[in-house]
């Protein structure tokens, strides 16, 4: 995967030099994580605890936020001990590992959100035929697919990233190992490379992309058809919130990875933040918590939480 490398490693020049933006910044961005981690970790326990909730729509929903855990996992960690370092030296190793874990949750994250778009789509358009086609089985074949696809367009792009020669400057203008930034320190001609990743991008973003536009198109013919004007309102709120959430992770994803290399600067590093460290906090808020099987869920989570703390307490009282 790596070609000629005379480079002990790289140095991440990170998001600023200032040290109070960098203290603000770390209370920031370890709040974001925080918040990533809680509400991703959350929906995944719900999911798996509560009968309620054990259908397709929330098995996918589970994934896509267990991929947002790992996604998340693969960027904040590193770039909050950056904030507090002098020295923010990467080994090569190590930045071609973070550069293949992100493009696989991330490519993941595309295909899952398809899968789920489609899965609301035969839902609310077909729900006659919803229960006979998605099956478990069905349900992990779709996952498995997602995260097998994801797995074979990470390989490439990380092929085309470090399979060329680096002999030069060490210094990546970025706070993570990401494409462009690695691919303008390269010795060797980089122009079949960038082509390359040009083309699976617009391949993973075309395709998933237009099953989620036709799905929410189609779902929205339906709404419209509907007589009750509460139904009506309350699902265009739903798909719109999921359009902004899509948009915001589409536009930015696509707006880095569809550029020629010599059209990156400074805001490459500005629209990183929204794909790498605000769309997987915002996830579980928009897909999964506020849905109503969802609260009715933690509401009855809660409430045995606090059943059983009050047993436990009359227990060790009469005791």
């Amino acid at each position: 995967m790596a070609g000629n490398n005379s480079l002990g490693g790289f140095i991440l020049l990170g998001l600023t030099d200032s040290p109070q933006a960098q203290s603000l910044l770390f209370g920031l961005f370890l709040l974001v994580y925080t918040v990533t981690l809680v509400g991703n970790t959350g929906v995944v326990l719900l999911v798996g605890v509560v009968g309620s909730l054990h259908t397709p729509m929330y098995f996918f929903l589970a994934h896509f936020s267990l991929a947002d855990i790992c996604y998340s996992t693969v960027i904040c960690p590193r770039l909050l001990a950056d904030l507090l370092a002098e020295e923010r030296t990467i080994s090569f190793a190590a930045c071609v590992a973070q550069f293949h874990g992100f493009s696989f949750f991330a490519t993941a994250e595309c295909h899952l959100l398809a899968v789920m778009a489609y899965d609301r789509h035969l839902a609310i358009c077909s729900p006659l035929l919803y229960v006979p086609i998605f099956s478990g089985r069905l349900c992990w074949r779709l996952v498995a697919s997602s995260y097998l696809l994801a797995l074979l367009s990470a390989t490439t792009y990380t092929s085309c990233v470090f399979g060329g020669s680096f002999c030069g400057p060490n210094q990546i203008d970025h706070f993570f190992c990401d494409a462009s930034p690695v691919l303008q320190l390269c010795c060797s001609d980089t122009r079949s490379r960038e082509l390359a990743i040009f083309v699976l991008v617009a391949l993973n973003g075309a395709s998933t992309s237009l099953v989620i536009l036709l799905s929410y198109f189609s779902i929205l013919c339906t709404v419209l058809r509907m007589s009750s004007a509460q139904s009506r309102c309350r699902a265009f709120k739903t798909c719109t919130s999921h359009l902004v959430a899509l948009s915001l992770f589409y536009g930015t994803l696509l707006f880095m990875y569809l550029q020629p290399l010599s059209s990156h600067g400074r805001l490459d590093k500005v629209v990183s933040i929204f794909y790498t460290v605000v769309t997987p906090m915002l996830n579980p808020f928009i897909y999964s918590l506020r849905n109503k099987e969802v609260k009715d869920a933690l509401g009855k989570c809660r409430r045995r939480i606090l059943n059983h703390w009050r047993r436990a307490r009359v227990v060790s009282a009469s005791k």
